[in-house]
């Protein structure tokens, strides 16, 4: 179980194109308009027709590349299925359309559907007072703020197609069938709530989302709408109940980056990514500070602006996972954002 990380492919398929990586099993990317510039989505064949797991964004680019797939290497079998890992637009974009256009069935998570068809319908044309307030708790640039504050929010349907009444629930312990495989169902948090990950019965495959990253971990976020919440002490959990299942022998089909073997190795890495930020991060509360103070304890590099928003939410993770475990404390600063402090600094 100590095999190092590997990368079988060194190369992703082109747009448009798809690789195999398994028998019936077929690997594909696309695009996204951020640093983190793109998705894995995979294809798994069937009697029935083609599996989907994950989508991309609802975006006539997306839709086009998926138009050139099903005319190309998905050609002739029809769209059975599409499983969504977790809730997030990159994953869920398109779901919508290939249940109605499509005839697919969807499968995934009751909390990642329940959160897709909520979000659908929360579209905002500035930030509520409940998003600036939280952006102050957090200690928010001022100028950043000012700017964030008078600009049209991401709405969720920007991107996300939407989505008819009617999925197929899977949970932790399900056991599902697509791909000629059979599959179980092991679930995640803290990246996202009830995140799916699919371990094959038949062979070495593991579909991992964005809980099993190889080279990067996924955002761990605090938001407005729950800013009491505990990602971090979710994700170290999850980490450590996957980690009794993992194998060297498991390839890794991830949501982002290259699929990987060293399955094990890397379940190491992504605990102990993070305890060595809550260790800098304590260290650094040896004197008071907010959030967005302790970028550069957390990151270790300038954070631009396409990137601000999520290392705030991230350092808010981080904080209250402190927090909760009864390390640091806090305290409201005139202007609404909190102080935090390691105990006993």
């Amino acid at each position: 179980m100590n095999a190092p990380i590997r990368f079988p492919w060194q190369e992703p398929p082109a747009e448009g194109a798809a690789t195999e990586v398994a028998d019936g099993v077929l690997w594909m990317r696309l695009p996204l308009p951020m640093k983190l510039d793109h998705v894995n989505v995979f294809a798994l064949r069937d009697d029935d027709g083609w599996t989907i797991v994950d989508t991309g964004f609802d975006t006539r680019r997306t839709r086009a590349i998926w138009q050139k797939l099903l005319e190309g290497p998905l050609a002739g079998p029809p769209i059975a299925r599409v499983i969504v890992t977790h809730h997030h637009p990159d994953h869920v974009g398109l779901a919508g359309w290939f249940q109605r256009d499509h005839g697919a069935e969807l499968v995934t998570t009751r909390t990642a559907w329940l959160f897709a068809r909520m979000l659908l319908l929360d579209e905002q044309m500035v930030p509520v007072d409940e998003t600036l307030a939280y952006w102050r708790s957090a200690g928010m640039d001022d100028a950043v703020y000012e700017e964030r504050k008078r600009a049209r929010p991401f709405n969720y349907a920007d991107i996300v197609a939407d989505m008819p009444l009617g999925f197929r629930r899977i949970k932790e312990g399900s056991m599902l069938r697509f791909g000629a495989r059979d599959w179980d169902v092991r679930i995640g948090n803290g990246h996202a709530p009830e995140h799916a990950t699919f371990w094959s019965r038949d062979c070495d495959l593991v579909i991992g989302g964005d809980q099993l990253l190889a080279t990067i971990s996924p955002n761990l976020g605090v938001y407005a709408t729950e800013p009491a919440a505990d990602p971090v002490g979710d994700w170290l959990d999850s980490c450590t109940q996957l980690s009794a299942f993992a194998d060297d022998r498991h390839l890794v089909l991830p949501g982002h980056k290259l699929p990987y073997t060293g399955l094990p190795t890397r379940m190491r890495q992504l605990i102990g990514n993070h305890h060595g930020a809550l260790d800098r991060l304590r260290a650094v509360l040896a004197e008071p500070h907010t959030a967005v103070e302790c970028f550069p304890a957390l990151y270790g590099r300038r954070i631009g602006d396409g990137e601000y928003g999520l290392a705030l939410v991230e350092a808010m993770g981080h904080l209250n996972h402190l927090y909760h475990a009864g390390l640091v404390t806090r305290e409201r600063r005139g202007d609404g954002a909190w102080l935090w402090r390691s105990k006993g600094a």
